[in-house]
């Protein structure tokens, strides 16, 4: 089930900038959105850098819409969304959505009461998008996305901002089967054989699957695994660089809580690896820890596209295997040919 881990919930504070220091950015990033075609198309590395700083929490709920386009999709999709809700939906999405409402931050003002209207805009934007994308429906890790949304802007923007996620961020991440989101898990793994090799031996010694962590890691964007700052700096960087962001912070958590020999020695069984996971040291999820070592990570854009690559690949051919007509037929010669023999 996806709730939210009790100590997130009460780290809704950013790290303590000097007022001076963040009215710089805002007006910084005001005169970014006047002009976001020019600097995005040439000042995109300035763009990504002020990110990767934190964007101003007066800013964050525009700049989040520039940055995935949701704006765009506001604005040229008028009256969808109500027609949306007009709709009744699919039975089973909207019983399984409001079996979910509850869980999603139940400390927070906004989805602290039952039938409130936090919970209730969360309804309407994820019963909208089950009709919006009637393929995929209804998948329980898009509550707690649409619920951080929900905290920065109304609801019809946070139902475009969800839209931009799920179709242009992570694509194809909510369907039944969770086929990329097994994709990016194995990519997740090879990559952290270059990043830090002892821990992808201790994983694989122990058989710990991609898709254990994978789930509440990228399917929810970090909200229910960081400190509420961190989400927030996080998501600030997701926007801007997309996926690989996740990625990076992912092979980050994995490197300093399971990357020393002492740590992979407290860990001799997959239930003390995976409590490990669960339970990561306060000190390596801090805002500024994560987006400086993120940074510094010796894995690049080409690394993960060469990876994911040959992910594809790999598991191209084990479908092709599994699917080829011949291989039944195979087994089959070759136990008539040792009954003969035995004849």
């Amino acid at each position: 089930m996806i709730t939210v881990p009790l100590t997130d919930v009460s780290l809704f504070s950013e790290s303590r900038i000097p007022v001076s220091v963040l009215r710089r950015r805002e007006i910084k990033w005001l005169d970014m959105m006047e002009n976001w075609e020019k600097w995005m198309s040439k000042r995109f590395k300035k763009v990504k850098d002020r990110c990767r700083k934190g964007i101003p929490p007066s800013i964050r709920p525009r700049a989040w819409q520039f940055l995935c386009g949701s704006k765009f999709l506001v604005e040229h999709n008028k009256g969808r969304y109500e027609d949306y809700l007009r709709q009744s939906g699919d039975p089973r999405w909207v019983e399984d959505i409001h079996k979910d409402l509850h869980r999603q931050f139940p400390f927070h003002e906004m989805f602290v009461r039952r039938e409130g209207h936090g919970q209730e805009d969360l309804f309407c934007v994820l019963k909208a998008y089950s009709i919006h994308n009637p393929r995929d429906g209804y998948c329980q890790a898009q509550a707690p996305i649409a619920a951080v949304l929900l905290m920065h802007m109304p609801a019809e923007q946070a139902f475009w901002c969800l839209v931009s996620i799920c179709e242009k961020y992570l694509p194809d991440y909510y369907s039944s089967g969770l086929e990329a989101v097994q994709t990016d898990g194995d990519v997740l793994f090879g990559l952290l054989k270059k990043v830090s090799p002892a821990t992808y031996k201790h994983l694989k010694k122990q058989k710990i699957e991609p898709i254990l962590y994978m789930t509440e890691w990228f399917m929810c964007i970090f909200t229910r695994t960081l400190p509420w700052a961190s989400v927030l700096r996080v998501w600030d960087m997701f926007f801007c660089e997309g996926v690989k962001v996740m990625f990076r912070v992912a092979l980050v958590l994995f490197k300093f809580t399971l990357g020393r020999p002492e740590q992979l020695g407290e860990c001799p069984t997959l239930y003390e690896t995976m409590d490990r996971i669960r339970h990561i040291p306060q000190e390596y999820m801090q805002e500024e820890f994560l987006s400086r070592e993120c940074v510094r990570l010796s894995i690049n854009e080409r690394d993960m596209e060469k990876e994911h690559q040959l992910q594809l690949a790999r598991r191209k051919a084990l479908k092709d295997k599994s699917n080829r007509p011949d291989s039944g037929k195979k087994k089959k010669k070759s136990k008539s040919a040792t009954t003969a023999d035995n004849s």
